[in-house]
C-alpha cells in the first residue's frame, strides 16, 4: 500500500476469473483515499502542535528563528503536496485497474455499472446484451486452461471489432461478456452487433494450430426512453433472455420479455418439485415395444419415464427432462431410470432393452463407471442393453464423445443414434461413431409418405446404415401406409402406436407371453395397449 503511494508497483496475483482481484483492488482504492487524506491531516495537525509549542516557549523571537520557520513551512507544504499528488496518482492507477478485467484487459462488470449510471440520461434508451460462450467448458476440459484463457482474449478482440465506436463491451467473468449501447436507437444497434458477432463466432478460431469452434447464446434487454431501468436489473433480464436462447438451441440472440420471468418462476417451482419427487420416488417406468418389421413380433422395448404427481397437473418428460438437465438433477434421475429398467427387464430374457441417455448424463465423466455398477448390481446382461443418444451430444465435442462411447461399448453395451433426420448428423458421423442402430425420427417417416425428397432422404439413410451393418428402426409409425413404406425401404424394426403404446412392466410381460403363445398378432393389442 505504502509502496504504491511512493511510486513502487503493486504486485497482485491474478486468477482466470479475476473477480477476487477486482474486489481486492476496490478495497485498496478506498483504503488509499483515506490514507492520503489522513496523512495530510495528520501532518498538518503535528505541524500545528509543534508551532503552538514553540510559540509558547518563545522560540520565534529572533529573525533567524523566523527564517527557519519559513523554510520549514515551505518544506512541509511541498512535501504534503507531493504526498497528495503521488498518492492520488497511485489511486487513479489503481482505480483504472479496478475497472479492468485482469485476464482480457477489457472493462469489467464494475465498469459496466458505472458507465451506464454515468452516461445514460433520463431520455436515453439503454440496451444491454449478455453473451455466454457455448462450449467454453469443453475447450477448457479438452485443451487446458491456457488455451481457454487464450480463447477468452481472442473473443475479447472479436468483440472489440464487432462493437466499434457504437457499443462498448465488458467481460463479466468466466465465459460471459456484456455489450452496452446508449442512445436513440440503442436496441437496433445492439441487435445488429449481436447478430454479426454470432456470424463471426460460427467460423473456427485458430489457437496454436488448433481450430476451435464455439458459439454463443445471447440475451438482450433494454429500457425505453423516459423509463429507466437499473443496470443490475437489465443485466438480470439479459441473463434470463440468454437462458431462453440456450433453451431454444443456442447460437442465437433473444430479447427479454416479461413472460420469461413467469416462465422462470414456473421452472423454479418444477425444479423444487423434482427434488421432492426424487426423495419421494414419484417416478415410474413404462415401456414401448419395438417389433420385427417382417413378422410383428416384439424384439425390444424402449424405457420411458413418467412422473406420478397425484392430484397435481401432469408434467410430461418433454418439460421436466430439460429442467433436470439444466439443474443437474438428470444424474440421479438417470441412474434411477437405468437401475429400474434393468431390474424390470431381467424377466424379459428374449428381448433387448433400450434406454435414453441425455447429453448432460454423458458429459458426466462418472457415467460409464455408474453404468458398470448398475449392470453389476442388477445382473442385467450388457449385451441386451442399448443406450439411445442424440446427435446434440456428438456435435458439442466429437472427440470427448467418442472416448465416452468407447468406454460404454467396453461393457458390451450397444449404442443407438436417436432422432436421426432432424439435425446435423451426416454420413461422416455414422462412419466415425459406428452405431449399432439408427432410429429414424417420426417426422421423417411421416413426411416420407407424402414428400418425394423426404422419401429419398429416408431411403438413402437406410441404405447407408445397412451398408455399415447398422440396424434401422422406424419411430412413430402410426398408419399402415407408413409401415409399408418403412418396411419396403429396408427398416428392420418398427415402433409406434400402430403396434403398441407405452405400457407398464407387467403388461410387457403379459404381451410377451401372449405373442409367444399365439405368434404374430401385429395389430391385435393396439386397443388394449
Amino acid at each position: 500500500m505504502f509502496g504504491l503511494i511512493f511510486g513502487n508497483p503493486l504486485r497482485v496475483s491474478t486468477s482466470q476469473r479475476g473477480d477476487r482481484v477486482q474486489l481486492s483492488l476496490a478495497k485498496h482504492e478506498l483504503s488509499l483515499r483515506w490514507l492520503v487524506i489522513g496523512s495530510a491531516i495528520g501532518l498538518s495537525a503535528i505541524l500545528a502542535l509543534l508551532l503552538s509549542y514553540l510559540g509558547r516557549t518563545g522560540a520565534f523571537t529572533t529573525p533567524a528563528a523566523l527564517r527557519s520557520l519559513g523554510v520549514a513551512s515551505i518544506t512541509y507544504f511541498v512535501a504534503a503536496a507531493l504526498l497528495v499528488r503521488i498518492g492520488l496518482s497511485g489511486i487513479s492507477e489503481l482505480e483504472k485497474l479496478g475497472l479492468t478485467d485482469s485476464l482480457s484487459g477489457v472493462p469489467n462488470r464494475r465498469a459496466l455499472h458505472i458507465d451506464v449510471g454515468r452516461n445514460a440520461g433520463d431520455d436515453d434508451e439503454v440496451a444491454l446484451a449478455l453473451v455466454d460462450l457455448d462450449g467454453f467448458k469443453a475447450v477448457n476440459d479438452q485443451y487446458g486452461h491456457f488455451v481457454g484463457d487464450t480463447l477468452i482474449k481472442h473473443c475479447s478482440t472479436l468483440l472489440g471489432e464487432m462493437c466499434g465506436e457504437e457499443a462498448r463491451f465488458y467481460r463479466l467473468g468466466g465465459d460471459e461478456f456484456a455489450i452496452a449501447v446508449i442512445g436513440p436507437i440503442a436496441g437496433n444497434i445492439l441487435e445488429s452487433t449481436c447478430r454479426r458477432l454470432l456470424q463471426r463466432l460460427a467460423q473456427p478460431i485458430e489457437i496454436d494450430e488448433r481450430k476451435i469452434t464455439i458459439g454463443a447464446s445471447i440475451g438482450m434487454a433494454r429500457s425505453a426512453q423516459g423509463k429507466q431501468v437499473s443496470s443490475s436489473e437489465m443485466l438480470r433480464q439479459a441473463d434470463v433472455a440468454m437462458y431462453a436462447s440456450k433453451s431454444g438451441g443456442k447460437n442465437r440472440c433473444t430479447w427479454f420479455i416479461e413472460d420469461f420471468d413467469l416462465s422462470r418462476e414456473e421452472t423454479r417451482k418444477i425444479e423444487e418439485d423434482l427434488r421432492q419427487a426424487i426423495a419421494r420416488q414419484e417416478f415410474r417406468m413404462v415401456y414401448q415395444p419395438l417389433v420385427d418389421a417382417a413378422d410383428g413380433s416384439i424384439v425390444a422395448v424402449e424405457a420411458l419415464i413418467r412422473w406420478e404427481r397425484g392430484e397435481r397437473d401432469p408434467i410430461g418428460p418433454n418439460v421436466f427432462i430439460p429442467i433436470a438437465e439444466d439443474t443437474g438433477l438428470i444424474n440421479p434421475i438417470g441412474r434411477w431410470v437405468l437401475r429400474q429398467a434393468c431390474t424390470d427387464a431381467l424377466a424379459w430374457d428374449l428381448i433387448k432393452l433400450s434406454v435414453n441417455v441425455s447429453p448432460a448424463q454423458l458429459r458426466n465423466p462418472e457415467f460409464p463407471i455408474q453404468l458398470g455398477q448398475i449392470l453389476e448390481e442388477t445382473g442385467f446382461p450388457a449385451e441386451r442393453l442399448e443406450l439411445e443418444i442424440t446427435e446434440t451430444y456428438l456435435v458439442g465435442d466429437p472427440h470427448v464423445a467418442g472416448r465416452a462411447l468407447e468406454m460404454i461399448r467396453g461393457f458390451g453395451v450397444g449404442i443407438s443414434l436417436d432422432d436421426f433426420g432432424t439435425g446435423y448428423a451426416s454420413i461422416g458421423f455414422l462412419r466415425k461413431f459406428r452405431f449399432e442402430k439408427l432410429k429414424l425420427d417420426r417426422s421423417l417417416i411421416v413426411e416420407a409418405a407424402d414428400d418425394d425428397s423426404s422419401r429419398a432422404m429416408m431411403v438413402s439413410s437406410i441404405a447407408v446404415a445397412r451398408a455399415m451393418n447398422m440396424g434401422v428402426t422406424a419411430e412413430g409409425v402410426e398408419t399402415d401406409a407408413q409401415a409399408v413404406l418403412a418396411r419396403t425401404a429396408g427398416c428392420d424394426h418398427m415402433q409406434g402406436w400402430l403396434y403398441y403404446k407405452a405400457v407398464s412392466a407387467d403388461e410387457v410381460t403379459r404381451l410377451l407371453q401372449l405373442t409367444h403363445a399365439v405368434g404374430d398378432e401385429r395389430h391385435g393389442h393396439v386397443a388394449n395397449a
